[in-house]
């Protein structure tokens, strides 16, 4: 069975289970992922108190832990809902967002991955290379790195902390160990929407909840490419980025296994 049928077998999936994914997320596009997840199947939760955070990820079937836009008490329930979320075999999908571009943020995924070793690493291509120890160029939480190297820069950090890597970008890469997959999808309307890319860790963090790993990684970041394709495609000239936000959750809501087998492009 190829890449495309599992993803299209596993959106069923989740569509039966709905399982619950717990978020510590970028407060920015919080209620976006919590749609998106929605959307796609499964059901979100966002408690942030340290008082409550292990409590709820017990009830969780996965893990997202988002550093978009972090201070320092959600650090610590980061941690203490990580480590609570390890402990029970609960998958943890981490997004180091604007990892290198100050000292907190660097320390704080330096933190997290050490001592909690999240199951997936998903970032932008400047994120995945300072993860690599690569010179990269970061701007605010915006990639400014090229392309070269990616395919090593996501092999080096999936197997520097055993874990699926994925790099979002105009060509997205997936790695664990020897397996890379590249996914074609997407468009450049989706550069132009605040947290997609947050709301692509929440499509991982879906699948992650009822699939393999790194099936579930390219499936997350292959839809959400597939629907900025369609959501485009069904844009009027008078349109713009708002209606094409919409249209992205229009999408997502009613995709279908025929959807992912006719528009993904995987290798």
């Amino acid at each position: 069975m190829d890449i495309l049928q599992k993803i299209a077998q596993t959106l069923l999936q989740i569509k039966a289970r709905k399982p619950l994914v717990h978020h510590l997320t970028n407060f920015v596009s919080v209620n976006d992922c919590a749609n998106i997840t929605l959307a796609i199947g499964a059901s979100p939760v966002m408690a942030n108190d340290i008082s409550e955070v292990e409590e709820m990820v017990s009830c969780a079937s996965a893990l997202v832990l988002n550093i978009g836009a972090i201070n320092a008490p959600m650090v610590e329930s980061m941690l203490a809902a990580g480590k609570k979320a390890s402990a029970l075999s609960i998958p943890i999908v981490f997004d180091p967002v604007g990892v290198g571009a100050t000292r907190f943020r660097t320390e704080t995924a330096e933190r997290i991955i050490s001592e909690i070793k999240p199951s997936v690493i998903k970032g932008n291509m400047s994120e995945i290379k300072v993860l690599a120890g690569f010179n990269s160029g970061i701007r605010g939480v915006d990639s400014i790195a090229d392309e070269q190297d990616g395919e090593r820069a996501a092999a080096v950090v999936a197997e520097k902390y055993s874990c699926v890597t994925a790099i979002t970008g105009k060509v997205d890469i997936i790695a664990r160990g020897n397996q890379i997959i590249r996914i074609y999808n997407g468009h450049q309307m989706l550069t132009g929407v605040t947290g997609t890319g947050c709301m692509t860790t929440s499509l991982v963090a879906s699948f992650c909840a009822v699939e393999d790993y790194l099936v579930s990684t390219a499936a997350g970041v292959t839809i959400m490419g597939i629907a900025g394709e369609i959501a485009v495609k069904q844009l009027e000239p008078k349109d713009g980025l708002g209606t094409f936000r919409m249209r992205l959750f229009d999408v997502i809501s009613k995709l279908t296994p025929d959807d992912i087998l006719n528009y993904g492009r995987v290798s």
